[in-house]
């Protein structure tokens, strides 16, 4: 769910006073000209961006409170140096305003987009322009085509990719591992394996919880989803998020019922009930005090253990790639992420665009730390935290196959609605798989 997928640590003080530092050297002022902000040492790399008078470009988005303030340290520098003033404003009711701006003849320069779908409604309309040659470049060098067809629409690119997660994550105790000697499993048989023997154990092997107030559910979707890739692969994923197979075809009931041999098993989860009652944010808490061995979850999941939790390798927690059923396959990663498109090409705006889908830009967000992107230009050593490193790792490796979460990609009617509602009624034991699947089926707009 993109709105949750957002969820990030405030910036620290350190990535503050460097950011600070860095943007004292450049200058700050809003003059007319920039001209002696560009002879400094520090601005050489904005060179090609610099503008003669000061110009002003608004970004719209949904990216708020400590994120924001991280977002806009991030190009601080680059306004400095460049004389490219960027008037920045989230808001929580993006995607409502976007549309109530733009068909009111004021949308903004550059608008985030968290869902690919919502980006490509506006570019049916022919309200987004397509993206301009030098941002172009930068999509084919620094995206994998994965990534890039999100924001295709009848042949044309009208957005590039920003920030990612990867949700393909499943968490655990490193000290309960090496004490009951478990070790990380590789492929789908081992997980269930491992489950196996935790239970065995008299811990419960796995800990899920899908409330989440007005959106309950949606950690189920991302289970089925997650398995759609792992049991029939990616172009049966593609099938079924578009709609050229029902929403209850045998291929996806197949995959349903394995995410049904976990979720909804008494031997893995004790009373799969509990599970509708338990929120997202505490679902995963067991495992810390090892008292449940295993729980799937994103990298954002990361925000949600207690202060002081110590994640890595040989921490409190840390987590593993979530396996695949058949290796050979290669190794579907469910993603979730934000793209970045425009209203406008003026100048200041394509230079803007263009600093955006950048390696440079990446790095220098990437220090503030709490944010990941699948740019292949990330230097991973700038990262910030083993999770966020582990997950652009993922990203950037040769044979993920990524794909973006489905529910943001289907009409909303299904994706935040009935696929929730059904993965709630069938977690609850109100609805079998059949039943289940055919009712969201039954929502699919006509």
């Amino acid at each position: 769910m993109a709105v949750l997928s957002r969820r990030r640590r405030a910036f620290t003080l350190a990535g503050v006073a460097a950011l600070a530092l860095a943007a004292s050297a450049c200058g700050s002022g809003d003059s007319g000209s920039g001209s002696n902000n560009a002879d400094k040492p520090e601005c050489a790399p904005f060179a090609q961006y610099k503008v003669d008078k000061t110009k002003h470009v608004s970004i719209y988005a949904t990216i708020r409170d400590a994120e924001a303030e991280k977002l806009e340290k991030s190009w601080k520098q680059f306004s400095d140096c460049t004389n490219i003033k960027i008037d920045y404003e989230g808001s929580g009711e993006f995607e409502t305003q976007i549309k109530v701006r733009s068909d009111g003849g004021q949308p903004p320069d550059i608008a985030i987009f968290p869902q690919p779908g919502l980006l490509s409604s506006f570019a049916k309309t022919k309200k987004l322009k397509e993206l301009p040659a030098p941002v172009k470049a930068n999509l084919d060098k620094n995206w994998s085509k994965d990534w890039a067809k999100y924001t295709t629409v009848d042949g044309k690119i009208y957005g590039v990719p920003l920030g990612a997660n990867v949700k393909s994550l499943v968490w655990y105790s490193p000290g309960l591992f090496k004490e009951k000697n478990w070790k990380v499993p590789t492929t789908w048989d081992e997980m269930i394996k491992l489950s196996d023997d935790i239970a065995a154990s008299g811990i419960q092997a796995w800990c899920a919880g899908i409330e989440s107030g007005d959106a309950t559910g949606w950690p189920a979707t991302d289970w089925i989803e997650d398995i759609v890739l792992r049991d029939q692969g990616p172009d049966v994923y593609d099938q079924w998020v578009n709609h050229t197979i029902p929403f209850n075809d045998p291929k996806i009931f197949s995959a349903a019922e394995r995410a049904a041999s976990i979720l909804k098993n008494p031997k893995y989860v004790g009373n799969p009930k509990t599970i509708v009652t338990t929120s997202f944010q505490e679902a995963g808490l067991p495992v810390k005090e090892k008292k449940c061995g295993l729980h799937r979850q994103a990298n954002f999941y990361s925000n949600q253990w207690p202060k002081g939790t110590n994640v890595g390798p040989d921490g409190d927690v840390f987590a593993f790639y979530f396996p695949p059923v058949d290796p050979s396959k290669g190794k579907p990663v469910l993603v979730g992420g934000e793209f970045v498109s425009a209203f406008s090409d003026r100048d200041e705006v394509v230079k803007v665009q263009t600093y955006l889908s950048s390696g440079e830009w990446a790095n220098s967000k990437a220090k503030l730390g709490d944010w990941i992107s699948a740019n292949k230009s990330l230097d991973v050593s700038l990262v910030q935290g083993t999770i966020d490193k582990l997950s652009v790792q993922i990203l950037q490796d040769s044979a993920t196959v990524a794909r973006f979460d489905g529910s943001d990609l289907m009409p909303a009617q299904v994706g935040s609605k009935s696929f929730w509602t059904g993965m709630t009624d069938w977690i609850n034991g109100t609805k079998d798989t059949k039943q289940t699947l055919d009712y969201i089926e039954s929502t699919w707009p006509k």
